[in-house]
């Protein structure tokens, strides 16, 4: 199979999977995150069918890369570039088109009358109307019965008439037979029967009228009852509304002139195109999803720390949006996975841990205009177990879902990183899940740029040291104080040198160095500025490669000199050299 591309504003590549029976097939349409799957037979036989060029491969995934980081500079239309970085959508009402300020107007008004009439939980009230309903017609049902129960058919009564006769004409021929003497006294005792019959009618005759008067006193207090009802849904209705109801601690009621309010409600807004009526309905149901799941007080909760590796804050980016790294390889640890996705009690708890990672990331945001208002998501795709794994699958997929209903526009940019083939086909398998708008935030990097892609959104000083930056857990060395990152480039064969001056004996130097690309030839050494002494080899010559993780080295002279750090590249492609250092 070969990737190919067939126009200008559509890209295809096709990626190899396990099997023989079946590939997948990943087709880019002209938006630049789309990925859409198709599954084709292939042919066990078609050697060439088994056969991926992946220097194609490669420049697809470049290019769309490339194409996503312009996508992603909004209408400026302008890409992403070297050490360069994105801003937010401006919250200001003064920077909005006329279009966009009429919409947030009209949610205003609109949230604030839901807010003022109790309308916001609709579907609470729905669900109790729709009980409310069950019940009276539940209690309709059993009164049809007990009715029935009372009222005997006009058949049955035929009956059991028809039956009295039969009886009573058997008696008669009985009688009959009888001598002279039973004669005689049959209606002496008939009398009796038809007197004891007529007692018996007229004891019925009294009692049918009280069970008749007990019955209608009871549908009486019945409809009383029914009739106090709408007086219960008029005391609920007189509650008095919610005037302080708010959202990530911003009240939504804009007449209480909160700063924050209208960028709330432009996230609404824009998840749903601008659409009002849409925006205010995705905000009444995520108000009711936190109300059901009790989110306002999900920071309280102790969820554990087994899932610390998993997902956690570590920094921000060039343009301060603090940053989510989540790094689902730790789940090749299958009693670690089994632990977190066993069961379904336990998959739930994953995403309650991860609402929480999410409110507590927002706690780090300025929900005010102009204010930093979103945050960034590294994912790291590096061992991640692949889509057989069903449990986990089911738990991305609910938590996808969830966290676009209920945290719109809350995420900058979702930057996937070390991707392996399969997941541009698993991708595909969310795609329904996320909006157009979602889609065009992905960026998507092979192992082999994943360092460079970062780059492109958070500084070098604040890349994790597992990804090619500077930034050590627990960093003591290093503070803002000391500057930033300088950087060089090193050409095709070139060589580049960086020197730290130790002007006086007794002065530690302290230093970092990352290069984009590796594969060069390093050492460092100490040259004394008297000619007459001899060089200190600190760090011999080494080939370093790209897996080896950036360096850091110190070194206390005993005269006046200098560090110099000699870096070789005798590859074709040039590298970029990113160091910084402190003396003390």
């Amino acid at each position: 199979m070969t990737a190919e591309v067939k126009a200008e504003e559509t890209q295809v590549a096709e990626i190899p999977v396990s099997g023989p029976e079946e590939a997948t097939k990943v087709v880019e349409e002209t938006s630049p995150a789309i990925l859409v799957v198709e599954t084709v037979k292939v042919a066990e036989d078609d050697a060439d069918a088994k056969k991926v060029d992946e220097t194609k491969i490669i420049e697809v995934e470049e290019k769309k890369i490339e194409a996503e980081a312009v996508a992603g500079a909004g209408d400026s239309g302008a890409g992403v570039t070297k050490s360069s970085s994105f801003k937010e959508e401006s919250n200001f009402l003064s920077d909005l088109k006329e279009f966009e300020k009429k919409a947030l107007i009209e949610l205003r008004s609109k949230l604030e009358e839901a807010i003022l009439e109790n309308k916001l939980f609709k579907k609470e009230e729905a669900k109790k109307e729709e009980k409310k309903e069950e019940e009276k017609s539940a209690e309709e049902e059993a009164k049809k019965e007990e009715k029935k129960e009372e009222e005997k058919p006009v058949e049955e009564e035929k009956k059991e008439e028809e039956e009295a006769k039969k009886e009573e004409k058997k008696e008669e021929e009985e009688a009959s037979v009888e001598g002279a003497e039973k004669e005689e006294e049959k209606p002496a005792v008939e009398g009796e029967e038809k007197e004891e019959n007529a007692v018996q009618s007229e004891a019925e005759a009294e009692e049918k009228p009280a069970q008749e008067e007990a019955i209608e006193k009871e549908k009486s207090t019945t409809e009383g009852e029914e009739e106090k009802k709408p007086d219960v849904v008029t005391e609920e209705k007189a509650v008095e509304a919610d005037k302080d109801i708010s959202l990530w601690g911003v009240p939504l009621l804009s007449s209480k002139g909160a700063e924050g309010t209208d960028v709330i409600l432009l996230k609404f807004l824009r998840a749903r195109d601008f659409k009002v009526n849409d925006a205010l309905e995705m905000l009444k149901n995520t108000l009711q999803w936190r109300k059901e799941q009790n989110i306002d007080s999900i920071l309280d909760e102790d969820l554990g720390s087994d899932l610390n590796s998993v997902a956690y804050m570590n920094g921000v980016d060039r343009e301060g949006h603090p940053v989510c790294y989540n790094v689902y390889g730790v789940f090749q640890d299958e009693k670690l996975y089994q632990k977190t996705f066993g069961t379904e009690e336990k998959r739930n708890q994953f995403l309650r841990w991860r609402f929480q990672l999410m409110e507590k990331g927002i706690q780090k945001l300025d929900l005010k205009p102009g204010g930093i208002s979103s945050l960034l998501q590294i994912t790291d795709l590096k061992n991640t177990p692949g889509p057989s794994k069903k449990e986990l699958r089911l738990a991305t997929k609910a938590g996808v879902g969830l966290l676009q209903d209920n945290y719109p526009e809350l995420v900058a940019r979702n930057i996937f990183i070390n991707v392996p083939f399969w997941y541009y086909a698993f991708n595909a398998l969310l795609s329904p899940f996320f909006t157009q708008r979602t889609k065009s935030k992905f960026v998507f990097a092979r192992p082999s740029k994943a360092f460079e892609t970062l780059l492109k959104y958070i500084s070098a000083e604040n890349i994790p040291i597992q990804y090619g930056g500077l930034k050590r857990e627990n960093e003591s060395e290093f503070s803002v104080e000391d500057g930033g990152v300088s950087e060089l480039i090193l050409k095709s064969g070139g060589t580049e040198t960086v020197e730290i001056p130790l002007p006086q004996e007794g002065t530690i130097a302290l230093w970092d160095l990352t290069v984009l690309g590796w594969e060069v030839t390093y050492k460092e050494e100490f040259i004394p500025d008297d000619e007459g002494s001899y060089t200190v080899i600190v760090q011999k010559e080494k080939k370093i490669s790209a897996s080896d993780e950036p360096f850091r080295n110190s070194f206390r002279n005993n005269e006046p000199g200098k560090i110099v750090i000699t870096i070789e590249n005798a590859s074709y492609k040039k590298k970029r050299v990113l160091y910084r250092f402190k003396t003390k």
